[in-house]
């Protein structure tokens, strides 16, 4: 892809953007009776996790669409994504 995407180890991005949040015990539970352990792939030892998002951020910092749904069975379509990005790369630089 011809732009930076991100893997957020620990959570600290979604930390910074307000969007993480702790499993509860059963939910914790259910995860670990199919093999989940978040602990390690959190590399933190929590049992954490964002809320699925989409950030869309031009090169100045500046966020310029965002997709968030705790519920994570609704997923926005990717031409909303893509649509911005053509904005983005349509527009006349500063």
């Amino acid at each position: 892809m011809p732009f930076t995407t991100l893997r957020d180890f620990g959570n600290r991005v979604a930390e910074a953007y307000g969007i993480a949040f702790t499993l509860p015990h059963d939910l914790c539970e259910i995860y670990q009776k199919f093999g989940i352990d978040l602990t390690k792939g959190n590399g933190d030892g929590t049992w954490r996790l964002p809320v699925p998002a989409r950030f869309v951020i031009d090169r100045g910092g500046i966020i310029r669409a965002v997709d968030a749904d705790p519920d994570y069975t609704r997923r926005p379509e990717p031409a909303t994504a893509i649509d911005v990005l053509k904005g983005l790369q349509a527009a006349p630089s500063a």
